[in-house]
């Protein structure tokens, strides 16, 4: 074992690392297991005994190979996982990959671990039909379609729709029940959606099949953002135009896509303008609105503060004296 390890630390000291972190633990015990295989095949056992040693003997190799295969698959997930940084600021294809990558691991480790029940049940008499129809043709998959009906696993099945055709990915922003939030973890039966005041909600599959929800950044991470203004009708909207572009010209958190202005209403006392300005993620986005709407806010109360929205009440003295008089 050293020898390997010796030899990935000469191609990579970090696959070295990687490979020391996840299996040293089980093939530390192949070493005793081996010894004991060799004891029980001497003459130093007893054949009274042989029997019940030779049982435990397989169930202890079974639980240790089951042990290794899965520190292999987290291996082989962290190994994937490294070679792709969801922090980066076009992160699509990464985080298509990582969740393909994360439900593989879990249903993987969840059929690893039903066949090692098998195997074992296999080993005593009373339970054998047991383990023997669970590696039949009606086997591990006759369990899950078995329980398919049951809601938990109803949410299993609909974590392989998800992962493969894709409406929600890691680090997706998503808007579910009025909340919006990141999708932080994707497990078998629910998904974790970091809000943005650090509440956590946990929603089951089911619920991204059967019900609407909006993701954000279903194709890409760039959003539109709308700050809505209301002012007199007396404001002079190009100056306003030529602000925000002012404004947006050198700001960091714009993308240079989109910086309009639009009246898009007219109400009994004011007028509606929407400035729309974009970014390259929804942070950015939310950001940018507040920025914009406060700058404008001051810009109008400083240069054009008689078009601030206002009240209006006429007097018509004339019919006002007329009728003091009747």
């Amino acid at each position: 074992m050293q020898v390997l390890y010796w030899n990935f630390r000469r191609w990579n000291g970090d696959m070295s690392k990687i490979l020391k972190q996840h299996i040293n633990g089980p093939v530390s015990y192949l070493g005793p297991l081996l010894m004991a295989n060799i004891v029980w095949n001497s003459s130093l056992v007893p054949e009274e005994t042989s029997g019940i040693w030779a049982k435990t003997l397989v169930i202890v190799l079974i639980i240790i190979v089951a042990w290794l295969l899965l520190r292999v698959i987290d291996m082989v997930a962290d190994i994937i996982r490294e070679q792709f940084d969801i922090k980066v600021e076009d992160n699509l294809d990464e985080r298509k990959i990582l969740t393909q990558l994360q439900y593989i691991r879990r249903v993987s480790e969840v059929v690893l671990f039903v066949i090692a029940l098998a195997l074992i049940l296999l080993q005593f008499e009373g339970v054998r039909k047991v383990g023997t129809g669970i590696l039949t043709s009606a086997g591990v998959l006759g369990i899950i379609v078995g329980f398919a009906a049951q809601r938990s696993i109803a949410n299993l099945l609909a974590g392989f729709q998800i992962a493969f055709t894709q409406p929600i990915r890691i680090d997706d922003v998503v808007i579910v029940e009025g909340e919006w939030g990141r999708v932080e973890e994707i497990t078998l039966t629910y998904v974790v959606i970091k809000i943005w005041d650090q509440r956590r909600l946990v929603v089951p599959l089911q619920y991204f099949i059967d019900k609407t929800f909006q993701n954000w950044t279903r194709t890409t991470s760039e959003l539109l953002g709308t700050v809505f203004l209301y002012v007199d009708y007396t404001f002079p909207v190009e100056v306003l135009r030529r602000e925000l572009t002012d404004f947006l010209e050198n700001h960091r958190l714009w993308d240079q896509r989109v910086g309009i202005v639009q009246v898009t209403d007219s109400k009994p006392d004011v007028m509606e303008i929407r400035l729309l300005v974009s970014a390259t993620n929804a942070g950015n986005a939310f950001d940018l609105r507040c920025e914009v709407r406060e700058h404008m806010i001051n810009f109008i109360q400083q240069e054009q503060p008689e078009s601030l929205p206002k009240m209006r009440m006429q007097y018509y003295n004339d019919l006002k004296d007329a009728s003091l008089k009747e």
